[in-house]
């Protein structure tokens, strides 16, 4: 399986990790599934006491718990967003495997916004086995208390049924078989959290990102911001949409070109930056500016210091790389 390339439409919406998700569907969305650690079920034969349901939600505080429990039985985790629609359908697919395998492994699904030291904790693996992640959801193994990177972005259930086959085989010759209590708690999907109607203005935006229409979606974002200044996705939307329009009649040839003729030619630091992130190279892009804070001085260095605050906003504030980054930005300020 290979990685989705990122393409401009990740940038719809607003979410952390390289990703930068896609358009959410409105309201807050939820896990797929009713069940959590504490769900009910019938038990299965050889159920693991106090593994129960095909799903169990999880954060930072639980990550050590849900990896020692995959010392007993097999688990899935999955990073996701609510804000990547298709990370969350995706994992709606991975539960219901989990039932139809009758609780012969589980689901821990992980919202990447709400829990960034998972994503830190897991970073070095996944840029050994993936390079830059550049789409949700992230999807890994977890055996005997061991990380196995699967894939990221969205599959082919036909293709991740084969991987789960393989998944479980090994599981078996480890020893490590026990199963969760699986049943129909676990069966439906939430839908109370599922697709929500959109309020108008950032549902004509999402229609206008759709068509290309840069200057339109920029002007809905705005006036959904004249509307309530409150509001956090508009803000986000815009930073991205802008950052999509900026980007979007570039040659990337020439743009890299320029930046490494001259280092310290801020505007086309900043050119090169906003592409190094569009491409899902976020760390190379921070750390460019980062690099020409610290090159320059007075409004060149102003300047680099600014469109690196902005693309702050555009990746997420929660994102451990912008966390870093910020850290190298203040060490070049001072």
């Amino acid at each position: 399986m290979t990685q989705q390339p990122f393409s401009p439409a990740a940038l719809r919406g607003a979410v952390d990790l390289s990703g930068l998700g896609a358009r959410p569907r409105g309201g807050t969305q939820q896990p797929p599934s009713a069940a959590s650690a504490q769900g009910s079920g019938p038990a299965e034969t050889g159920a693991v006491p106090g593994r129960q349901g095909a799903l169990v939600t999880m954060d930072d505080s639980s990550f050590e718990s849900v990896v020692t429990a995959s010392l007993t039985a097999p688990v899935v985790l999955v990073l996701w967003s609510p804000q990547a629609p298709e990370s969350a359908q995706h994992l709606r697919e991975l539960v219901d495997a989990a039932r139809s395998s009758g609780g012969r492994f589980q689901v821990a699904a992980a919202d990447l916004a709400a829990s960034p030291g998972i994503m830190q904790a897991l970073t070095p693996l996944l840029q050994q086995a993936f390079g830059q992640v550049s789409s949700l959801p992230v999807v890994i193994g977890l055996l005997g208390g061991q990380p196995m990177p699967f894939y990221v972005g969205v599959q082919p259930m036909a293709q991740v049924d084969q991987l789960l086959t393989k998944f479980l085989e090994a599981a078996v010759a480890n020893g490590v078989t026990g199963r969760v209590e699986v049943g129909a708690a676990d069966a439906p999907v939430d839908e109370a959290g599922e697709e929500g109607e959109l309020p108008p203005l950032h549902q004509a935006a999402y229609d206008a990102i759709d068509r290309g229409d840069w200057a339109a979606a920029i002007t809905a974002y705005e006036q959904a911001l004249e509307q309530d200044p409150s509001d956090e996705m508009a803000r986000l939307g815009l930073g991205q949409v802008r950052l999509l329009e900026r980007t979007s009649t570039l040659d990337l040839a020439a743009v890299r070109a320029r930046a490494a003729a001259d280092p310290t030619d801020v505007s086309a630091q900043i050119e090169a930056a906003d592409v190094d992130v569009v491409g899902g190279h976020v760390e190379d892009g921070f750390a460019r500016l980062v690099d020409t804070v610290r090159r320059t001085s007075d409004k060149d260095r102003d300047a680099a210091r600014t469109h690196l605050l902005s693309l702050f906003e555009v990746v997420g504030p929660q994102d451990p790389r912008v966390q870093k980054a910020r850290s190298a930005l203040m060490s070049a300020l001072f």
